[in-house]
């Protein structure tokens, strides 16, 4: 599944089940680089609904190269504004949200590459996770190419 716009070199979504997502359901996407000179910008995109109760969200993303190595960042994201709107895009129930995940990168080794994405969200005080992050109804992974 990839987009027609002239930027995108990678665009996939994935629905998670029920809008709820499981902190041991990792989402997971493959996808192929033969172009190791050009900068390229990737970000996580997520849609949430009215039934995510949350105003950030915490990930553990692992990027998996051909060459074996792993690259593993925990990050957070501000998903609603000071008054509790949520941010990102839409007129219905759903917002669509573009998360930066990294910036101008050059694919240094041509082939196969893995990307994993994880919510690793716990309550405050709380050492548990939360095991069902209700509210998330897809989440994507996309490639630009850098202007």
């Amino acid at each position: 599944m990839t987009s027609c716009d002239s930027k995108s070199v990678f665009d996939a979504y994935k629905s998670i089940e029920n809008a709820s997502w499981n902190q041991k359901n990792e989402v997971t996407f493959q996808f192929m680089v033969s172009d190791t000179i050009t900068k390229h910008h990737l970000f996580i995109n997520l849609r949430n609904n009215k039934e995510y109760t949350y105003s950030n969200l915490y990930v553990i993303t692992e990027m998996d190269f051909p060459n074996g190595t792993k690259i593993i960042d925990t990050l957070q994201y501000e998903m609603a504004d000071a008054n509790g709107r949520f941010l990102g895009k839409g007129f219905t129930d759903i917002k669509e949200n573009k998360l930066f995940y990294k910036e101008n990168i050059v694919f240094p080794v041509a082939g196969n590459y893995t990307f994993k994405v994880r919510q690793s969200m716990r309550k405050n005080g709380n050492s548990e996770g939360i095991e069902h992050l209700k509210g998330i109804t897809d989440i994507g992974f996309r490639i630009e190419k850098s202007e």
